[in-house]
Protein backbone atom coordinates (compact mmCIF):
# COMPACT_ATOMS: atom_id res chain seq x y z
CA UNK A 1 0.00 0.00 0.00
CA UNK A 2 0.98 3.87 -0.72
CA UNK A 3 2.37 5.82 2.14
CA UNK A 4 -0.57 7.62 3.54
CA UNK A 5 -3.09 5.23 2.26
CA UNK A 6 -5.19 4.35 5.08
CA UNK A 7 -6.43 1.03 3.65
CA UNK A 8 -8.44 -0.17 7.21
CA UNK A 9 -10.71 2.72 6.51
CA UNK A 10 -10.97 2.18 2.67
CA UNK A 11 -11.96 -1.28 3.50
CA UNK A 12 -14.71 -0.32 6.05
CA UNK A 13 -16.11 1.63 3.63
CA UNK A 14 -16.34 -0.83 0.91
CA UNK A 15 -17.91 -3.34 3.74
CA UNK A 16 -20.42 -0.40 4.39
CA UNK A 17 -21.46 0.37 0.49
CA UNK A 18 -21.62 -3.01 -0.35
CA UNK A 19 -23.84 -4.95 1.22
CA UNK A 20 -27.04 -7.51 1.34
CA UNK A 21 -29.96 -5.21 1.11
CA UNK A 22 -33.95 -5.68 2.08
CA UNK A 23 -36.51 -3.35 1.93
CA UNK A 24 -40.75 -3.74 2.28
CA UNK A 25 -42.24 -3.91 -0.76
CA UNK A 26 -45.79 -4.43 0.68
CA UNK A 27 -48.00 -6.68 3.19
CA UNK A 28 -51.52 -7.87 3.84
CA UNK A 29 -52.73 -9.40 6.82
CA UNK A 30 -51.24 -10.79 10.44
CA UNK A 31 -52.09 -11.74 13.62
CA UNK A 32 -55.99 -10.82 12.78
CA UNK A 33 -55.93 -12.53 9.27
CA UNK A 34 -54.86 -15.27 10.79
CA UNK A 35 -57.36 -15.88 13.35
CA UNK A 36 -59.71 -14.96 11.76
CA UNK A 37 -59.22 -18.02 8.79
CA UNK A 38 -58.86 -20.11 12.18
CA UNK A 39 -62.34 -19.07 13.09
CA UNK A 40 -63.88 -19.90 9.55
CA UNK A 41 -64.70 -23.18 11.21
CA UNK A 42 -66.97 -22.01 13.10
CA UNK A 43 -67.20 -18.27 13.50
CA UNK A 44 -65.72 -15.24 12.01
CA UNK A 45 -68.03 -12.67 14.08
CA UNK A 46 -65.48 -10.62 16.08
CA UNK A 47 -66.46 -9.50 19.65
CA UNK A 48 -63.99 -7.85 22.02
CA UNK A 49 -64.16 -11.05 24.12
CA UNK A 50 -63.12 -12.67 21.17
CA UNK A 51 -60.57 -9.98 20.00
CA UNK A 52 -59.02 -10.50 23.40
CA UNK A 53 -58.19 -15.02 22.84
CA UNK A 54 -56.48 -14.27 19.77
CA UNK A 55 -53.26 -14.29 21.45
CA UNK A 56 -54.27 -17.33 23.06
CA UNK A 57 -55.13 -18.82 19.65
CA UNK A 58 -52.27 -18.02 17.78
CA UNK A 59 -50.26 -19.75 20.34
CA UNK A 60 -52.51 -22.70 20.22
CA UNK A 61 -52.34 -23.04 16.69
CA UNK A 62 -48.77 -22.89 16.33
CA UNK A 63 -47.78 -24.99 19.40
CA UNK A 64 -50.25 -27.78 17.72
CA UNK A 65 -48.88 -26.93 14.19
CA UNK A 66 -52.32 -25.75 12.90
CA UNK A 67 -50.40 -23.76 10.17
CA UNK A 68 -53.33 -23.67 7.29
CA UNK A 69 -53.80 -20.20 9.12
CA UNK A 70 -50.94 -18.86 8.69
CA UNK A 71 -51.14 -19.07 4.78
CA UNK A 72 -53.58 -16.21 4.99
CA UNK A 73 -50.63 -13.35 4.91
CA UNK A 74 -48.65 -11.63 2.71
CA UNK A 75 -45.26 -9.93 3.34
CA UNK A 76 -43.78 -9.22 -0.38
CA UNK A 77 -39.72 -8.45 -0.20
CA UNK A 78 -37.47 -6.51 -2.63
CA UNK A 79 -33.95 -7.91 -1.72
CA UNK A 80 -30.39 -7.21 -3.52
CA UNK A 81 -28.12 -10.31 -2.86
CA UNK A 82 -24.81 -12.15 -3.69
CA UNK A 83 -25.35 -15.19 -6.11
CA UNK A 84 -25.10 -17.72 -3.40
CA UNK A 85 -27.40 -15.87 -1.31
CA UNK A 86 -30.03 -15.52 -4.42
CA UNK A 87 -29.58 -19.51 -5.04
CA UNK A 88 -30.61 -20.05 -0.94
CA UNK A 89 -33.79 -17.92 -2.10
CA UNK A 90 -34.59 -19.83 -4.76
CA UNK A 91 -35.04 -23.09 -3.05
CA UNK A 92 -37.81 -22.14 -1.21
CA UNK A 93 -40.62 -22.67 -3.57
CA UNK A 94 -44.23 -23.44 -1.30
CA UNK A 95 -45.61 -20.52 -0.70
CA UNK A 96 -43.00 -18.40 -2.05
CA UNK A 97 -42.90 -16.76 -5.25
CA UNK A 98 -39.76 -15.10 -6.59
CA UNK A 99 -39.00 -12.93 -9.68
CA UNK A 100 -35.37 -11.72 -9.99
CA UNK A 101 -33.36 -9.59 -12.39
CA UNK A 102 -32.37 -10.77 -15.38
CA UNK A 103 -28.71 -11.02 -16.96
CA UNK A 104 -29.73 -12.53 -19.84
CA UNK A 105 -32.61 -10.30 -21.10
CA UNK A 106 -30.47 -7.29 -19.66
CA UNK A 107 -27.08 -6.03 -19.69
CA UNK A 108 -26.10 -4.90 -16.02
CA UNK A 109 -25.15 -1.98 -15.58
CA UNK A 110 -25.36 -1.26 -11.81
CA UNK A 111 -21.69 -3.01 -10.79
CA UNK A 112 -23.09 -4.04 -8.02
CA UNK A 113 -21.01 -6.78 -5.62
CA UNK A 114 -21.03 -7.79 -2.09
CA UNK A 115 -17.86 -7.70 0.52
CA UNK A 116 -17.85 -9.95 2.70
CA UNK A 117 -18.40 -8.67 6.02
CA UNK A 118 -15.99 -11.16 8.36
CA UNK A 119 -12.79 -10.55 5.94
CA UNK A 120 -9.63 -9.19 7.00
CA UNK A 121 -8.88 -5.57 5.52
CA UNK A 122 -5.80 -6.76 3.03
CA UNK A 123 -8.60 -9.25 1.71
CA UNK A 124 -11.42 -6.84 1.15
CA UNK A 125 -9.33 -4.81 -1.00
CA UNK A 126 -8.09 -7.46 -3.42
CA UNK A 127 -11.45 -8.96 -3.20
CA UNK A 128 -12.83 -5.55 -4.32
CA UNK A 129 -10.03 -5.22 -7.08
CA UNK A 130 -11.19 -8.67 -8.38
CA UNK A 131 -15.14 -7.50 -8.62
CA UNK A 132 -13.90 -4.31 -10.26
CA UNK A 133 -11.97 -5.83 -13.24
CA UNK A 134 -14.40 -8.58 -13.74
CA UNK A 135 -17.53 -6.16 -14.25
CA UNK A 136 -15.27 -4.18 -16.18
CA UNK A 137 -14.22 -7.15 -18.72
CA UNK A 138 -18.17 -7.90 -18.41
CA UNK A 139 -19.17 -4.97 -20.53
CA UNK A 140 -15.73 -4.98 -22.41
CA UNK A 141 -16.59 -8.54 -23.82
CA UNK A 142 -20.49 -7.48 -24.41
CA UNK A 143 -19.49 -4.77 -26.37
CA UNK A 144 -17.21 -6.85 -28.67
CA UNK A 145 -19.30 -9.77 -28.96
CA UNK A 146 -21.70 -7.30 -30.53
CA UNK A 147 -20.05 -5.04 -32.51
CA UNK A 148 -18.30 -8.83 -33.52
CA UNK A 149 -21.84 -9.61 -35.35
CA UNK A 150 -23.15 -11.76 -32.23
CA UNK A 151 -27.15 -11.19 -31.64
CA UNK A 152 -27.71 -8.97 -28.89
CA UNK A 153 -29.69 -11.40 -26.42
CA UNK A 154 -26.85 -14.33 -26.84
CA UNK A 155 -24.07 -11.52 -26.55
CA UNK A 156 -25.49 -10.39 -22.86
CA UNK A 157 -26.44 -14.21 -21.85
CA UNK A 158 -22.94 -15.31 -22.77
CA UNK A 159 -21.31 -12.39 -21.37
CA UNK A 160 -22.49 -12.85 -17.79
CA UNK A 161 -20.23 -15.86 -17.59
CA UNK A 162 -17.56 -13.19 -16.51
CA UNK A 163 -19.73 -12.13 -13.63
CA UNK A 164 -18.23 -14.26 -9.98
CA UNK A 165 -20.65 -15.13 -7.33
CA UNK A 166 -19.77 -11.82 -5.61
CA UNK A 167 -21.97 -10.42 -8.09
CA UNK A 168 -25.31 -9.07 -7.08
CA UNK A 169 -29.06 -9.18 -8.48
CA UNK A 170 -32.34 -7.66 -7.15
CA UNK A 171 -35.36 -10.16 -7.09
CA UNK A 172 -38.93 -9.50 -5.20
CA UNK A 173 -39.56 -12.38 -3.20
CA UNK A 174 -42.93 -13.07 -1.84
CA UNK A 175 -44.15 -15.65 1.93
CA UNK A 176 -47.30 -16.46 3.24
CA UNK A 177 -46.42 -16.39 7.05
CA UNK A 178 -46.49 -20.14 7.57
CA UNK A 179 -43.65 -20.62 4.33
CA UNK A 180 -41.88 -17.62 6.03
CA UNK A 181 -41.35 -19.35 9.31
CA UNK A 182 -39.77 -21.94 7.31
CA UNK A 183 -37.48 -20.18 5.71
CA UNK A 184 -36.63 -18.54 9.04
CA UNK A 185 -35.83 -21.76 10.08
CA UNK A 186 -33.57 -22.94 7.77
CA UNK A 187 -31.64 -19.59 6.81
CA UNK A 188 -32.06 -17.82 10.57
CA UNK A 189 -29.80 -20.68 11.71
CA UNK A 190 -26.42 -20.90 13.16
CA UNK A 191 -26.06 -23.82 10.45
CA UNK A 192 -26.84 -21.16 7.39
CA UNK A 193 -24.17 -19.51 5.45
CA UNK A 194 -23.50 -16.18 7.33
CA UNK A 195 -24.99 -13.71 4.51
CA UNK A 196 -28.41 -15.75 4.24
CA UNK A 197 -28.93 -15.34 8.10
CA UNK A 198 -28.29 -11.73 8.24
CA UNK A 199 -30.57 -11.25 5.34
CA UNK A 200 -33.11 -13.40 7.28
CA UNK A 201 -32.67 -11.27 10.13
CA UNK A 202 -33.05 -8.48 8.09
CA UNK A 203 -36.76 -9.57 7.08
CA UNK A 204 -37.44 -10.64 10.74
CA UNK A 205 -36.59 -6.93 11.41
CA UNK A 206 -38.71 -5.66 9.08
CA UNK A 207 -41.61 -7.67 9.72
CA UNK A 208 -41.02 -6.89 13.46
CA UNK A 209 -41.57 -3.21 12.78
CA UNK A 210 -44.96 -3.71 10.94
CA UNK A 211 -47.04 -4.66 14.58
CA UNK A 212 -49.41 -6.40 12.72
CA UNK A 213 -47.40 -9.65 13.47
CA UNK A 214 -46.94 -8.73 16.42
CA UNK A 215 -48.81 -11.94 18.66
CA UNK A 216 -47.94 -14.38 15.43
CA UNK A 217 -44.34 -13.61 16.28
CA UNK A 218 -44.70 -14.16 19.60
CA UNK A 219 -47.03 -17.93 19.28
CA UNK A 220 -43.94 -19.10 16.99
CA UNK A 221 -41.60 -17.80 19.61
CA UNK A 222 -39.62 -15.40 17.65
CA UNK A 223 -40.16 -12.22 19.93
CA UNK A 224 -40.32 -12.70 23.68
CA UNK A 225 -42.25 -10.78 26.52
CA UNK A 226 -39.60 -7.91 26.83
CA UNK A 227 -40.15 -7.35 23.11
CA UNK A 228 -36.57 -8.54 21.92
CA UNK A 229 -36.04 -10.81 18.35
CA UNK A 230 -35.27 -14.51 18.95
CA UNK A 231 -32.02 -15.61 18.18
CA UNK A 232 -30.76 -17.46 15.26
CA UNK A 233 -32.11 -20.88 15.63
CA UNK A 234 -29.90 -23.91 16.41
Amino acid sequence: MSEGFDYKEMAQIHKDIHKNKVELLGHYGGDLSHSLSAWTSTSRDMTPEKNSRIPNLLKMLAENHHETPFEKSAIHFLVTTDISVHIHLIKHRIGVSVNGESARYKELKDDKFYVPQDWPEEEVLLYVQHMEDSLEKYHVVLARLISGGMDRKRAKESARFYLPYGNQITADIMFNWRSFYHFLTLRYSLHAQMEVRELARKMLEVVNDLGTFELTLRAFGLKDEKGNLADPFE
